[in-house]
């Protein structure tokens, strides 16, 4: 009976330690601003971190909507589920300020992709959107040489990425023949952003130009201009690496892409996240940001970029 007693009594012991070491592995999440395909290649740098980070629990969460009130709600779920810190893309970081500096006052926050400045985050992980915006203008000015009307398509109008994106492009296509119009939201649904498309080419039928500024405009300006038979007609430039993105570049129907690189924002920014919390300060540079750089891709250089990243969401 004693040796039964003891054996039980250790038996409950083990698994009141091992329970108490699943415990304690730190949570960290990646919060996105809605449902895209543009995010595998974060959830990939993720899964690396995740490798190289066996005493913390990683996960990146997607909202149900793209609405600042989800994402908040999603974040204060995570707080009361015990995250120790949150990495996020603000949906509307300027009308969401005090509930990012609510989330912020709980855990470390930091974030990525759209930044909001004006709040209590840590830190900023990611592109130079501006500098992104700019060199979707320089795709502009050498696709239209001869100047020419675009209209502009992006999910989220109030975020800063769209913000500084267009700001970037008109900066360097001011004082030029080429010029951004108009600019229409959708807020990340799918059919508003096709609607939007094939509602800007029928009241401007010799538009010359489309830009779509988030990863899924470009595929829906693709399918409405070939579906209308103007594909190769009406220039396109594109920001990010959707597939039909890319076979654009490659089939020269698109001019060029301005690409980000989620997979860093994953992959370092749990990285980061995770030095922060064990007390290394120095992971934050004095200006808060961390630049992850854009590059531009066109036909000389798509079958080389598209191969690194099959290669990276394979885990290659």
């Amino acid at each position: 009976m004693k040796l039964g007693l003891a054996s039980a009594l250790l038996v409950t012991a083990a698994l009141l330690a091992t329970g108490a070491v699943a415990q304690e592995k730190k949570q960290l999440a990646f919060v996105v601003n809605g449902a895209s395909d543009f995010w595998k290649l974060a959830e990939a740098g993720v899964k690396k971190a995740q490798d190289e980070l066996p005493n913390y629990d990683l996960s990146l969460k997607y909202p149900e909507q793209a609405a600042a009130a989800v994402q908040q709600r999603l974040m204060e779920d995570l707080v009361a589920g015990g995250v120790s810190a949150i990495m996020v893309s603000a949906v509307d970081p300027k009308s969401s300020t005090d509930s990012l500096n609510k989330i912020g006052s709980q855990v470390p926050l930091f974030t990525t992709d759209s930044d909001a400045p004006d709040t209590n985050r840590i830190a900023y992980i990611g592109s130079s959107n501006t500098d992104a915006g700019k060199q979707a203008g320089e795709i502009a000015l050498k696709a239209l040489p001869e100047g020419g009307k675009c209209i502009g398509f992006v999910g989220l109008p109030g975020a800063d990425n769209a913000r500084e994106r267009i700001e970037g492009m008109k900066s360097t296509i001011a004082g030029s023949k080429v010029e951004l119009i108009d600019v229409r939201g959708d807020d990340i649904d799918q059919t508003r952003a096709k609607r939007n498309v094939e509602d800007a080419l029928a009241a401007n039928p010799d538009i010359d130009c489309m830009v779509g500024f988030y990863s899924y405009n470009p595929p829906r300006i693709y399918e409405v201009l070939k579906e209308s038979g103007k594909l190769g007609q009406v220039t396109v430039i594109a920001f990010d690496e959707d597939p039909i993105t890319l076979g654009g570049v490659r089939e020269g129907t698109i001019a060029g892409t301005v690409v980000q690189d989620p997979y860093e924002w994953g992959y370092q920014g749990m990285k980061l996240m995770a030095k922060y919390l064990e007390g290394d300060k120095s992971v934050v540079p004095e200006n808060k940001l961390i630049i992850v750089p854009t590059k531009m891709i066109d036909k000389s250089n798509v079958d080389a970029f598209e191969a690194e990243l099959k290669s990276r969401i394979s885990g290659g």
